[in-house]
């Protein structure tokens, strides 16, 4: 392991990174490196604008994707590299604002009794029912909820933060099956 990826890793520890986030930051710097041929430390602002460029232009990446590459390169160069300001000029494409499409009653009712597996239809009862992330949902124990409140305790939900999920629809409800 290089000293640069060991110092990004120590940074993002030390700013509580999610795994996750390790995974995707050190992968940008490390597609940063494979795009230039150089190691991230020699490089201008110039070789950034044309990664990016490249990015957008030739890789067609969705906006998203850009910001997440960007964010952990940004990351690398004001906390690894301790630059005093990282003003790369980039123009990253617009976010699209779109409105989901919601599904009807039965078409959620559909999905759920389609699944065979009575535990991951009960996962995917919770993560539709409570909003909850993949993550959320493979944390949860039975000591998790409050059935006298009707709530369900997230731990450690994104940016590591405990919330309390109402309940509010009983998961036979969403099945469609009679209570």
């Amino acid at each position: 392991m290089t000293a640069l990826r060991q110092r990004m890793i120590v940074a993002m520890q030390m700013h509580g990174f999610s795994p996750r986030t390790h995974e995707s930051d050190l992968a940008a710097v490390r597609d940063l490196a494979k795009f230039t041929h150089r190691a991230p430390d020699c490089l201008a602002p110039e070789d950034l604008r044309a990664y990016f460029e490249h990015l957008v232009r030739a890789r067609a990446l969705a906006p998203a994707s850009v910001r997440l590459f960007y964010n952990g390169i940004r990351f690398f160069y004001l906390e690894v590299l301790d630059w005093p300001a990282v003003n790369l000029e980039v123009t990253l494409p617009k976010r699209p604002q779109r409105i989901p499409e919601l599904l009807t009653r039965a078409e959620v009712a559909a999905i759920l009794r389609a699944c065979a597996d009575a535990r991951h239809r009960t996962m995917l009862t919770l993560c539709y029912g409570c909003g909850l992330r993949l993550s959320e949902v493979l944390a949860v124990r039975v000591a998790d909820v409050d059935g006298e409140r009707q709530l369900l305790r997230v731990e450690q939900g994104k940016g590591a933060k405990d919330r309390l999920v109402p309940l509010l629809t009983p998961i036979c409800t969403l099945m469609g099956e009679p209570e």
